[in-house]
């Protein structure tokens, strides 16, 4: 029976490190779906089982387990970046800013309460274990993994802080579900109130949501203008996809002359609708169908990586081609159609016109999801060498005794940010699928989880069961609701948010789902979500970036 022997002993046994790690992976995401008055912990489940396996003696060789856990932590980070990066920048436009004034609040004021329970306590905690509290009590995985590489930097060898992080995370996610609630009472929140706000709020901001109308042109200013000359007039953007002339229906294009009793399908942004109608003439009723020139309605993927960067306008759908393209899906959202919209590999185009041009539309853009479910692998791995090497940078900072590194997860996180923002420039296709994403995030994460936990489960219970555990525990709870409940009542008091995006942002500012999923399920509306995906970008970034300050500036 030595082979059984060694398959479980045997540390440097491969054999022993992918059993270990299958058995910890799936035994932590099975008990992570198991809820607790409501609220399951998820995959974090997998670090307790680790912590279990490494206190019993099953462990494996140190550099295998750090080797996985880096790569863990930059894949994680890395699709974290690439999900984040075309929304981080726009979160910061109007209407963003002050729910990512408050996020930011609320990450300084974690950080300013760790750091005075640190000097309160006189250094009974050490400054790196109160880090792991900080990261655990906020339920951020990726600013404990960038505290532990920013550790590597500095040769540390005390004790592990994902100690801390253990004790801190299962009270921190019930401490941001328990703000949230009472933040509702504190501010006698009317919820009733809120939803009518939250309904009047989106009737009267209808961004570029697309508007389809059927007119008849009854202004006579514009009796033998052209389309291109009616839009300069105007001084709005719309497209005509459709024009009814003397019984003939055809594709109009930008030198189509108007008549008076033209009848045209229109499509515009939602908040231009009444300046188009005021403009050509009233709503009518015509039924396209049984016009004498088909016209199909179709939607379009794009899966052509030479069109990944390009402008609608730049295409000349309507002069080349004979369609129109009247309204742009992407992630799930309608946009309206203007000239300056960047298109992207994944987004959908809602094409107009006969059936043989709309096909070679359709073939000009891709048109197969077949392609799409296809990983681009070249951009995640020349992302990630790019983002090692900005990562491994050194940087310089008057009275730091050793240069700051970004490091494994700072690097790869701000360049995966920028590839996704900025990546078709660079002709980059960073489109992948969400279950994709996810999946690499999922195996990253679960991958750093397990290392940790089995590196810090053989000291486990002498340092905290034994030592200070229950005062991690109260300092983590501290961090968790000081701040929630000080920007909450600002949020409320001074800045006027409705409780369910505030209750979103809170999430968010935590990067914590199951207070998303628990907001959700109390509003009944998108507003909780619309709040999180607000301040999920920036929140997720200084969660990262402060955890490896904290330890670069102040441990070193």
């Amino acid at each position: 029976m030595d082979w059984l022997q060694n398959l479980f002993f045997e540390t440097n046994s491969i054999a022993h490190i992918v059993l270990l790690y299958s058995f910890v992976i799936a035994v932590g995401v099975l008990l992570g779906k198991i809820k607790f008055f409501g609220v399951s912990l998820g995959v974090t489940f997998v670090l307790f089982t680790g912590i279990v396996c490494g206190h019993f003696g099953f462990t494996g060789n140190t550099q295998i387990l750090t080797f996985l856990q880096d790569f863990g932590l930059i894949l994680f980070v890395f699709c974290i970046g690439l999900q984040v990066g075309p929304s981080f920048f726009s979160s910061f436009k109007k209407g963003g800013i002050a729910m990512n004034l408050i996020a930011i609040g609320i990450v300084c004021l974690n950080v300013a309460v760790a750091l005075g329970l640190y000097y309160a306590l006189g250094g009974r905690i050490e400054l790196p274990m109160m880090v792991g509290i900080l990261c655990g009590a906020v339920t951020n995985t990726p600013g404990l993994g960038a505290a532990n590489e920013a550790l590597s930097q500095l040769n540390y060898s005390g004790p592990q802080i994902a100690m801390g992080y253990a004790c801190a995370y299962p009270l921190g996610v019930l401490g941001i579900i328990g703000s949230i609630i009472a933040i509702r009472y504190i501010c006698r929140v009317n919820l009733k109130k809120e939803e009518e706000d939250i309904a009047k709020e989106e009737a009267a901001n209808p961004h570029l949501t697309p508007r389809m109308m059927h007119l008849e042109v009854h202004n006579e200013a514009l009796a033998g203008k052209t389309l291109l000359q009616v839009k300069e007039f105007m001084g709005r953007d719309f497209v005509c996809s459709r024009i009814l002339q003397n019984g003939h229906v055809s594709i109009p294009n930008r030198d189509t002359v108007f008549h008076l009793g033209d009848q045209l399908f229109v499509v515009c942004a939602e908040d231009d609708a009444e300046a188009v109608i005021a403009f050509i003439g009233p709503m009518i009723k015509v039924d396209w169908e049984k016009q004498d020139t088909p016209m199909v309605s179709r939607r379009i993927l794009i899966t052509q990586t030479k069109m990944n960067g390009k402008q609608l306008g730049e295409l000349h759908f309507s002069s080349m081609y004979g369609v129109n393209v009247t309204r742009v899906n992407r992630s799930g959202m309608d946009i309206f159609a203007s000239r300056n919209l960047t298109l992207h590999v994944g987004d959908r185009l809602m094409v107009v016109g006969p059936q043989d041009a709309v096909d070679r539309v359709a073939n000009l853009m891709g048109n197969s999801l077949k392609r799409l479910d296809h990983p681009n692998i070249v951009t995640i791995f020349v992302g990630i060498f790019l983002g090692i090497l900005f990562g491994s940078l050194p940087i310089a900072f008057p009275g730091i005794p050793t240069p700051v590194k970004l490091g494994l997860a700072g690097g790869p996180l701000i360049v995966s940010i920028l590839i996704g923002r900025f990546g078709y420039k660079l002709k980059l296709v960073t489109y992948t699928t969400m279950s994709a994403n996810l999946m690499l995030r999922e195996i990253g994460i679960a991958l750093f989880l397990a290392s940790v936990g089995i590196k810090a489960g053989a000291n486990f219970v002498s340092t905290v069961v034994d030592g200070d555990g229950l005062l991690y525990v109260g300092c983590g709870f501290l961090i968790t609701v000081i701040p929630l409940l000080i920007m909450g009542a600002v949020a409320r008091w001074h800045y006027k948010m409705n409780y369910f995006m505030l209750m979103g942002l809170i999430a968010g500012s935590n990067t914590d789902p199951p207070a998303l999923a628990y907001s959700n399920q109390t509003a009944g509306n998108n507003a909780p979500a619309v709040g999180y995906s607000t301040v999920y970008p920036v929140s997720m970034f200084l969660r990262i970036l402060t955890a490896q300050l904290l330890i670069l500036i102040l441990a070193s």
